[in-house]
């Protein structure tokens, strides 16, 4: 298992994904109150957002409600897309960049640690809701009927935040519980669509290069793990999304390097070594030429 100090994760000023130059988290929430719990409407906050916000991992679960507008999300190496009447989930420790969301979105977002949930076995959450796994689509659309439902849910949750007393956590908990079971019941009305072998190695390739990469940095290394051929992955990613096999391992690792050199104190040279075992000057090389800018330059934009 990968030890979580690998793991770069945000401080709680930078949990929401803003950025302190342009906008004061301070002014919208309070970490030290709620430390394990916050929400706020998406149209009080989106004037506010500069995207694409920078890839990161967290500790702790996000969602994102819709009622109107458009968003796009990259949890892992996948975009997707969703708008009126939606919802996206993120799970702990999942690497993830927001692109955009639209100026007219309304709707909700929260996150919150898992240990809201200490009265429930553990690992509860992802053993028991399909949409919290890491190799889940994130994405559930909802009928009007279940997105009144949530929306009330979330009303409810905002008005428990806004009392700005003592957090109550079992009372919150079991809010999110009744959310989650709202969706849940959703999951059987979405269609299901025929899954290629090709399409389900390359999930896979995906998924396990989320999880392996400080490990793993080599195509041969992943198709061992998968119980196939090097050159049977590469055909199957290519058929699949028209990219090779390597063209995502390159995306992983640079969607790694900016994470390391944006959330940690790490320098280009360590970052070189952490996921490239190479010189500076071989791994500055290498991201150029999958974003076009130094990481130097990468550092400066934010």
């Amino acid at each position: 298992m990968e030890k979580q100090e690998k793991i770069p994760v945000l401080q709680p000023s930078e949990m929401l994904g803003f950025h302190s130059s342009t906008f004061d988290l301070q002014t919208i929430i309070s970490v030290n109150k709620h430390p394990l719990f916050h929400i706020n409407r998406l149209e009080t906050v989106v004037g506010k957002m500069s995207f694409p916000l920078p890839p990161h991992r967290k500790p702790l679960f996000d969602i994102i409600y819709i009622k109107t507008g458009y968003s796009k999300r990259i949890k892992g190496l996948t975009m997707y897309e969703f708008g009126k009447s939606s919802m996206f989930f993120l799970p702990a420790f999942q690497i993830s960049q927001h692109e955009m969301m639209s100026s007219d979105t309304i709707g909700f977002f929260c996150h919150f640690d898992e240990k809201l949930f200490e009265f429930l076995p553990k690992n509860y959450l992802g053993d028991n809701y399909a949409f919290f796994k890491f190799e889940s689509n994130p994405v559930i659309h909802l009928t009007n009927f279940a997105s009144e439902n949530v929306e009330a849910i979330f009303e409810r949750l905002l008005s428990i935040y806004e009392e700005g007393e003592e957090m109550q956590k079992k009372l919150i908990a079991s809010y999110l519980l009744a959310l989650f079971e709202e969706v849940r019941n959703e999951l059987p009305t979405q269609p299901k669509k025929a899954k290629t072998a090709s399409f389900q190695i390359t999930e896979s390739y995906k998924n396990a290069l989320v999880k392996h990469i400080y490990e793993k940095q080599t195509i041969a290394e992943y198709a061992h793990l998968l119980n196939i051929s090097s050159n049977y992955l590469n055909k199957c990613v290519i058929s699949s999304i028209n990219k090779t096999a390597q063209d995502l391992l390159n995306e992983m690792l640079i969607l790694e390097a900016k994470t390391l050199l944006k959330y940690t104190d790490m320098q280009i040279a360590e970052v070189a070594v952490k996921l490239r075992n190479q010189s500076p000057s071989n791994f500055c090389r290498f991201f150029k030429s999958q974003t076009g800018i130094t990481p130097k330059e990468y550092l400066e934009m934010y």
